[in-house]
C-alpha cells in the first residue's frame, strides 16, 4: 500500500512529458506515454488493492502522508492520501476503465491534429480525478475537483477551430463553476463550524456538535449538494452535459464513465455522515435524482445524435445514483456507479467506432443496417444497451439498478419508486430505439469496420464486464458506508425484480414495434400536433437553456452594457478626454503660415494688455 502515491504520479509524469514535448513526439511515442502512464497507474491500483484486501489496515483506512500543504494559523491541511473500500472502488473504476478508454483513443484519434495534446489533457484529467477520490481533506478534494473542471473545458473544446465547440466548452466550464462556488461556500461553513476540513475529523465531530436538522449543517450540506449537481449534471445544473458531446468521443467516455460526472455521487457518499444529520437535504438529493432521471429519459427519447442520446442516458443514470443516495442506499449508489462505468464506456466507445465507420456521421437516421458491416460493434451495443436497460439476469445493469429500486421501496418512498420504474421503461425504449434505427433496417451508408488490438480489446473487455459477470465484482464497502433500509429485508424483493424486469422487456418490445420496419406509427405520432409539440420540448431538453438564457444570460449582457457606460467611469476619463481635445486644438494652429503666426502673436499681446487693464 506504500505505493499508493504512484497511482497519480504516473499520469502526472505522462502529462508533464507530453506537455513539455510541445507536440514534437510522433503518434506512436505520444500513445506509448499517454496510454502507458494510465496502464502503469492501473497496475499499481491492482497491486495496492490486492494488498489492501489481503492485509486490511487498522480501522479500515490506510493514510499515506506525503507533505504539509500549508500552515495558516490553525488551518494546516496536508497532502495525504486515504485508502478505504470506497476510494479503492473509485480508484479501480478511474484507472481501469480509464486505461481502456485511453487504449481505444490511441486508435480513434489517429491522424487527428493535436494527437499528443489530447493525451496531455487526458493524463491530467485522470490525475485530477485521482486527487479527488484519494484526498483525505476536502481542500485536497477541491483541488482535484477544479482540476477535472479545467480538463473538461480543454477536452470538450479540443477541436477549438470550430466556434461552437469553444462555446460548448465555455458553457460546461461556467455552469460547473456555479456548482463549484456552492461547494466552496459549503467548505467555508464546515471549517467555520467544525474547525477542520479533514474528512475523518468532520464525520467524527459533526454528531457531537450538531443535532439532527441543525440549520448550519443543513446549509453546509445544501451547498455540498449544489457542488454535486454541477459536476454530476443534475437538475438544475444539468444543461452542460449534452453540449459536452462536442469533444472527441473518447473524451465523452471519460467524462461519463470514469471521471467528472461521478464526482458528485462520490462527494455525497464520502460525506454521508454529514448528510445523515441533515435529513431534509438528503431527501432533496433523492428528489433531485428522481426528477432528473425522468426528464432526461424523455429528452433522450427524441434525440437524433447518437452521442446526445447517450449523454441524456448518463444524466438519467446519475439520477438513479442520486435517488439511491437520497434514500440511504449508499452501497447501491456506488455499485451502480461501477457497473454504469462498464456499460457506458462500452456504449460510448462503440458509438465512436460507429462514427468513424460512418465517416463522422452522428445522426442515427442517416445510418441503418450497420449490424452487417459492424458485427462486433453491434454486439457491443446489444450488450451495453441491454445493461443500460437493465435486462434481467444477464446484464450487470440489472443487478445494480434492481438494488437501488429495492432500497427505494424499502424506504417507503413510493413516489420515488414510481419515478425509478418510469425511468426504467423510458431507458429501455430510447436505448433500443437507437439500436433498431442505427443497426437495423435499410443500409444508408457504406461503413467500414475498425481493426487492431487498440480497437478490439477495450470493446471486448468492457463487453464482458457489462454482462452479469461484471455484477460479480463486489465493491469492498462493508464498514465504510452505512447499511441501506432494505439490506436486511427480503420479503417482496423478488416481486419487484420481476416487475422491473417486465418493465424493461416491455420497453424493448415497444421500441421494436415502433422503430423496426417502416416505422409508420412512430412517424405519424411524431408528425401529429401533440407529437410535434412534445418532440420540440423534449428535443430542447424541456427548455432549460432558453429559460436560463432569459433569466441569466441576457440580464448579464445588459448589465455589462450598462456598466460599460458607467458615469463614474466617464468622469474618470474626462481629464484624459480634455487633454486629447486640447492637443488637437493646439495642433490645428500649427499651419506653417508666417502671417498667421504674426497675427496670433498680435492678438495674444492685445489680450494680455486687456487683461492687465481690466485687472
Amino acid at each position: 500500500m506504500s505505493l499508493l502515491y504512484l497511482t497519480f504520479l504516473f499520469p502526472l509524469l505522462g502529462w508533464l512529458v507530453l506537455a513539455f514535448s510541445l507536440g514534437r513526439f510522433g503518434e506512436r511515442t505520444s500513445a506509448l506515454i499517454g496510454v502507458g502512464s494510465i496502464g502503469l497507474s492501473a497496475l499499481t491500483t491492482l497491486w495496492v488493492g490486492m494488498d489492501f484486501l489481503a492485509n486490511p489496515p487498522e480501522g479500515g483506512v490506510y493514510i499515506q502522508h506525503l507533505w504539509q500543504w500549508m500552515v495558516v494559523g490553525n488551518f494546516t491541511p496536508s497532502f495525504s492520501l486515504a485508502l478505504d473500500g470506497l476510494s479503492l472502488t473509485m480508484l479501480g473504476v478511474v484507472t481501469g476503465v480509464g486505461f481502456f478508454i485511453h487504449l481505444f483513443a490511441s486508435w480513434y484519434m489517429r491522424g487527428e491534429e493535436g494527437y499528443s495534446r489530447f493525451f496531455t489533457y487526458t493524463n491530467l484529467f485522470i490525475a485530477s480525478m485521482l486527487f479527488l477520490v484519494l484526498a483525505d481533506d476536502l481542500l485536497f478534494v477541491y483541488l482535484g475537483w477544479e482540476g477535472v473542471g479545467l480538463c473538461s473545458y480543454l477536452l470538450i473544446g479540443f477541436y477549438y477551430k470550430d466556434r461552437n465547440n469553444g462555446a460548448a466548452a465555455l458553457k460546461a466550464f461556467i455552469v460547473t463553476r456555479v456548482g463549484d462556488v456552492f461547494l466552496a461556500i459549503g467548505l467555508f461553513i464546515l471549517y467555520q463550524e467544525l474547525g477542520t476540513l479533514n474528512i475523518h475529523e468532520l464525520l467524527v465531530r459533526a454528531p457531537t456538535l450538531f443535532a439532527e436538522g441543525s440549520p448550519a449543517l443543513s446549509l453546509a450540506c445544501l451547498m455540498l449538494l449544489g457542488g454535486a449537481v454541477g459536476k454530476s449534471a443534475q437538475l438544475p445544473l444539468q444543461t452542460w452535459l449534452a453540449d459536452a458531446m462536442a469533444g472527441p468521443t473518447p473524451v465523452s467516455a471519460l467524462i461519463h464513465a470514469a471521471t467528472m460526472v461521478t464526482a458528485g455521487v462520490y462527494l455525497i457518499a464520502r460525506t454521508h455522515g454529514l448528510f445523515l444529520l441533515a435529513p431534509e437535504v438528503l431527501h432533496l438529493v433523492g428528489l433531485v435524482g428522481a426528477i432528473t432521471l425522468v426528464l432526461a429519459g424523455f429528452a433522450a427519447l427524441v434525440q437524433t445524435d447518437i452521442k446526445r442520446i447517450l449523454a441524456y442516458s448518463t444524466m438519467s443514470q446519475i439520477g438513479y445514483m442520486f435517488l439511491a443516495l437520497g434514500v440511504g442506499a449508499w452501497e447501491g449508489a456506488i455499485f451502480h456507479l461501477m457497473t454504469h462505468a462498464f456499460f457506458k464506456a462500452l456504449l460510448f466507445l462503440s458509438a465512436g467506432a460507429v462514427i468513424v465507420a460512418c465517416h463522422h456521421e452522428q445522426n442515427i437516421f442517416k445510418m441503418g443496417g450497420l449490424r452487417k458491416s459492424l458485427p462486433l460493434v453491434y454486439a457491443c451495443f446489444l450488450v451495453g444497451g441491454s445493461a443500460l436497460a437493465a435486462l434481467p439476469l444477464v446484464t450487470s445493469g440489472f443487478y445494480s439498478k434492481d438494488a437501488i429500486l429495492w432500497q427505494v421501496e424499502a424506504s417507503g418512498q413510493s413516489a420515488l419508486l414510481w419515478a425509478g420504474l418510469a425511468g426504467a421503461f423510458l431507458t429501455s425504449l430510447y436505448t433500443f430505439r437507437l439500436i433498431f434505427i442505427a443497426f437495423h433496417g435499410k443500409e444508408q451508408t457504406k461503413a467500414h469496420a475498425g481493426h487492431g488490438l487498440a480497437h478490439h480489446l477495450p470493446l471486448l473487455v468492457l463487453l464482458v464486464l457489462s454482462t452479469g459477470i461484471g455484477a460479480l465484482i463486489t465493491p469492498p464497502l462493508a464498514g465504510v458506508l452505512p447499511a441501506g433500509p432494505g439490506d436486511h429485508i427480503e420479503e417482496g424483493r423478488h416481486a419487484l425484480e420481476i416487475t422491473s424486469g417486465i418493465i424493461a422487456i416491455a420497453g424493448i418490445a415497444l421500441a421494436a414495434f415502433l422503430f423496426l420496419g417502416e416505422r409508420r406509427l412512430a412517424t405519424s405520432i411524431a408528425n401529429s400536433a401533440p407529437g410535434r409539440l412534445l418532440s420540440t420540448l423534449w428535443f430542447n431538453a424541456w427548455g432549460f437553456d432558453w429559460l436560463y438564457d432569459q433569466l441569466w444570460v441576457k440580464p448579464y449582457l445588459l448589465a455589462t452594457r450598462l456598466v460599460g457606460q458607467d458615469p463614474l467611469d466617464w468622469m474618470m476619463g474626462l481629464p484624459a478626454w480634455l487633454a486629447l481635445r486640447g492637443n488637437q486644438l493646439l495642433a490645428w494652429t500649427v499651419t506653417g503660415n508666417l502671417r498667421w503666426y504674426a497675427a496670433s502673436i498680435g492678438i495674444g499681446a492685445v489680450l494680455v494688455l486687456a487683461l492687465l487693464l481690466l485687472g
